[in-house]
């Protein structure tokens, strides 16, 4: 039913080819929960981020966003502040809306320390993030906070990282933890996976995969398969979520 009362407090996602999103679905249910029946949420898929001053401009009531991809990085030259974290992170998923004033937060951190942090063992002193776009910096922000080393993988050669090719059984085997921060394995593509030596996994190994849906991917299975401990990222979003209602609330 469509609501017949003015919507005073409207959120929303912005991204790319986001009608997936588990935001809007999870926001709906909690504005119904809470009876706040003059909250909205909607999903702003926008080609381009150029676009992103005009929804700012055209969206009456608009109190907070959050952000994914490909728009965590380049989101950032348009607000007009950054919490601390966000700025250490150089990423930001969520945005406080005040007047003309754009906050810019990074609540991924959050949710994926969280979530992680009760599998974590003390073996797992070192971290594979496959992945360098804007997930992977929050996620190298909180390892590097809890101690474990991490190295990023990507397709290309970078400056102390790895490429796909790079990783043998000895980088694998003392690499007990694997992060997914690729889109690889999300649905409708879920026969897709990162392109690592599976064969070398055992079960000292923890894989987590930021992708929620499907709810275990073709990398989450394959880990599960050779006796890897496997988390996905559905955890991680509620945590997030939760925090970026925080935020908004403050």
């Amino acid at each position: 039913m469509e609501k017949t009362e003015k919507e005073l407090h409207k959120f929303g996602l912005i991204g790319r080819n986001i009608s997936y999103s588990f935001s809007r679905g999870y926001f709906a249910k909690k504005f119904d929960q809470l009876g706040l029946d003059d909250h909205s949420y909607v999903n702003f898929d926008i080609p381009s981020i150029d676009e992103f001053k005009n929804l700012i401009s055209n969206t009456e009531n608009l109190k907070g966003l959050n952000v994914t991809i490909p728009y965590k990085q380049e989101v950032i030259p348009f607000l007009d502040e950054l919490d601390s974290a966000a700025a250490k992170i150089g990423a930001v998923n969520t945005i406080k809306i005040e007047g003309n004033n754009l906050k810019g937060y990074n609540t991924d951190a959050y949710g994926f320390h969280k979530s992680l942090e009760p599998l974590l063992k003390t073996h797992h002193k070192k971290a594979l993030v496959l992945g360098t776009g804007g997930a992977s910096k929050a996620i190298t922000y909180v390892l590097n906070n809890l101690g474990i080393v991490s190295t990023l993988v990507s397709r290309s050669s970078m400056l102390n990282g790895l490429t796909y090719d790079q990783l043998t059984k000895n980088v694998i085997e003392n690499h007990l933890l694997i992060i997914n921060c690729t889109p690889l394995g999300t649905y409708p593509e879920t026969d897709k996976k990162p392109n690592i030596p599976y064969q070398h996994i055992g079960q000292n190994h923890l894989f987590f995969d930021l992708i929620y849906n499907p709810e275990k991917t073709t990398f989450l299975r394959m880990g599960e398969e050779r006796g890897a401990t496997i988390l996905n990222g559905y955890k991680m979003l509620e945590f997030q979520a939760e925090k970026a209602w925080e935020i908004w609330n403050e």
